[in-house]
């Protein structure tokens, strides 16, 4: 059988994730913020962890590449899940998906339906959605970082972004204006896999839930 392959992005989603690993006896060799391999080993010859960008996680476990994976809410609406099982709410790396704006800014007036925005964002869909909902038409401008930046050069008149503090946004002026969704990260599994590994990959998952549960 071919190892045991799990999907995990770096910065806090992997750190959150160390204690449910734990849980479940998994203890990765090295540590990716420190090394540069992609492929990191664990104590169990036939587990690996495979280090990807956050919003690549859903893809490399819909295309079997990897068996499961965690990934947050907002990149798994954005990429639609497809193929994927998602059994479990993990409860971690906690936040939330706003609409915020330069303070001072006539949001409630803005939205107004009929009313034309513009919106900077690296979630086009789920701004999209979000703007539709309300009658709304937007111009979208995708973004992969520095958000806060577009609407204080004039390049956006809104963004929808994650906050989890808020302090980015007061630092640089913004506000949040809208609640869009509360996210936090899921544990997804390929289907195949789920059938063919299934008596490695079902206690790794009662475990991860038990975690979970207790955490709570």
């Amino acid at each position: 059988m071919k190892p045991l392959t799990i999907a995990l992005s770096k910065g806090r989603i992997f750190d959150e994730t160390l204690p449910l690993l734990a849980a479940a006896g998994i203890h990765p060799t090295e540590n990716p913020e420190k090394s540069r391999k992609l492929i990191i080993a664990t104590n169990h010859a036939h587990i690996r962890l495979v280090i990807v960008r956050a919003s690549d996680v859903p893809t490399y476990v819909q295309y079997g590449t990897a068996d499961f994976g965690i990934a947050g809410k907002d990149v798994l609406i954005e990429h639609g899940g497809d193929g994927l099982y998602q059994p479990l709410d993990l409860k971690i790396a906690q936040c939330r998906m706003m609409v915020a704006v330069r303070k001072g800014f006539d949001y409630a007036a803005a939205v107004q339906p009929g009313c034309r925005l513009r919106v900077a964002s690296k979630y086009p869909n789920i701004a999209a959605e979000h703007f539709a909902d309300k009658g709304v038409h937007v111009d979208l401008i995708k973004l992969y970082g520095s958000m806060e930046l577009a609407p204080l050069v004039g390049l956006s008149d809104a963004i929808v972004d994650l906050v989890s503090t808020g302090n980015t946004l007061k630092a640089n002026d913004l506000e949040a204006v809208e609640h869009i969704a509360d996210i936090s990260s899921r544990l997804i599994v390929n289907k195949a896999a789920l059938k063919l590994k299934y008596d490695v990959i079902q206690p790794i998952i009662d475990t991860f839930a038990a975690a979970t549960q207790q955490a709570a």
